[in-house]
């Protein structure tokens, strides 16, 4: 059976991912409210009702917003690691069913085994996640300052990557925000620029990767065609072209990706 993956949405506002295999429907983060959540999965024919859980990276308010109508409403259990738990309980001032993990571990969620690894940001503890299914291997690389050699040795094995790409450094340094500002998201513990990205897509590059996802892109510190053109000019630089590099959006999901077991990958939006 076919494993569909579709980016919800990406940005410095909200993020999200649906997974749907043939046993499991999860979510990577829940930036958004319950209402947008919901919207975008009708988009696609499927409702929040059908989740068998909610994976968080961390505790950051564009990773979590939509926890409490989502998780405690419909009773959908979130799996996270323990200062993750107690920093999104603290936040949003509730106590929810978390499923805890100790960074570095894997574990599986119905027939989703899940690997997961440190990255470096600034929250509690965060993760990145690679998720292994019956058609390939999906990675989750946002939200760090720096790609460690941890984390690009343990999403060496993604079919589909999505890797943060959240500013130019040069938009970012002319940008009207505080310089502590500026500092925090350039500094090693903050963002990746879409140089640091490719650097990073370059040094896992393999045969096997098939699909780059640009996510977490500022608002105000990038545009989707700069990153984009970045990226792809990479790739062409180092002979990578098996890679398709696909922009993502705040404001809507990106195309459904289908999987196959043969590792056959389409793109269509579902109805």
């Amino acid at each position: 059976m076919a494993v569909q993956l579709t980016i919800l949405g990406s940005g410095s506002s909200g993020n999200c991912a649906y997974l749907e295999t043939g046993e499991t429907r999860i979510l990577v983060d829940a930036g958004f409210s319950l209402r947008q959540i919901r919207q975008r999965l009708a988009t696609i024919g499927r409702a929040p009702e059908g989740l068998s859980g909610v994976l968080i990276t961390h505790e950051h308010t564009d990773h979590i917003n939509g926890l409490t109508a989502l998780c405690s409403k419909l009773s959908i259990p979130i799996y996270c690691n323990r200062p993750t738990k107690d920093g999104l309980e603290w936040q949003l001032k509730s106590q929810f069913d978390c499923r805890i993990f100790s960074t570095g571990s894997s574990f599986e969620v119905g027939d989703i085994s899940v690997d997961t690894f440190s990255i470096p940001h600034d929250a509690s503890d965060p993760v990145g996640f690679l998720l292994r299914t019956s058609a390939g291997n999906i990675g989750f690389l946002t939200d760090l300052g720096h790609a460690t050699k941890l984390a690009l040795e343990r999403v060496r094995a993604a079919n589909i990557l999505v890797l943060e790409t959240n500013h130019d450094l040069k938009m970012l340094q002319d940008s009207g925000r505080p310089w502590s500002l500026k500092q925090r998201i350039a500094g090693r513990h903050g963002h990746l620029s879409n140089t640091d990205a490719a650097d990073a897509a370059q040094e896992i590059m393999s045969a096997d990767l098939r699909h780059l996802y640009l996510g977490h892109l500022s608002r105000e510190c990038n545009r989707p065609e700069l990153a984009h053109e970045v990226i792809t000019g990479r790739m062409e630089k180092i002979g990578a072209h098996h890679v398709t590099v696909e922009l993502t959006a705040q404001h809507v999901p990106c195309p459904t990706l289908l999987l196959e077991p043969a590792v056959r990958y389409t793109q269509k939006t579902l109805l």
